[in-house]
């Protein structure tokens, strides 16, 4: 039997991942910083992401998921920060958190361009203006 596919679950699990990456960050000025960052990109994703299922509108829906879209893009930059400034060592062990925040990236952009793209092509076009009687 398949696992069921879970994005919510998926971005939960990363968060977590985040949270023990930070903890070991160097305790510096620089670590610190950058963990404040990473902490709060990292795990807002998720919650935005709950909140864009139980959105009031599709509107609303496109906004929150674009929401969790840009954390997770952030995410991903402080990740590769951390990745060139050679603050986790060895630098394979962020391998595995930039290619999910990667994949999750992918995933909520293509979520959001079909929203939009539905969002467009469930809208009703205006009706022509009424026409003017004819006098007679």
């Amino acid at each position: 039997m398949r696992e069921k596919f879970d994005l919510q679950e998926r971005m939960i699990d990363l968060a977590v991942r985040l949270i023990r990456l930070c903890e070991s960050l160097p305790d510096t000025f620089t670590g610190r910083h950058i963990a404040s960052q990473l902490i709060r990109s990292g795990t807002s994703a998720a919650p935005n992401y709950g909140e864009s299922l139980g959105a009031e509108s599709r509107a609303d829906f496109i906004h929150k998921i674009g929401i969790a879209l840009k954390e997770m893009r952030e995410t991903h930059v402080w990740l590769r920060i951390i990745n060139k400034a050679g603050l986790v060592k060895p630098p394979e062990k962020l391998q595995p958190l930039l290619k999910e925040t990667e994949e999750l990236v992918s995933i909520l952009f293509a979520s959001v361009t079909t929203a939009k793209k539905n969002n467009l092509s469930k809208r009703k076009p205006s009706p022509p203006p009424p026409t003017p009687p004819e006098e007679a």
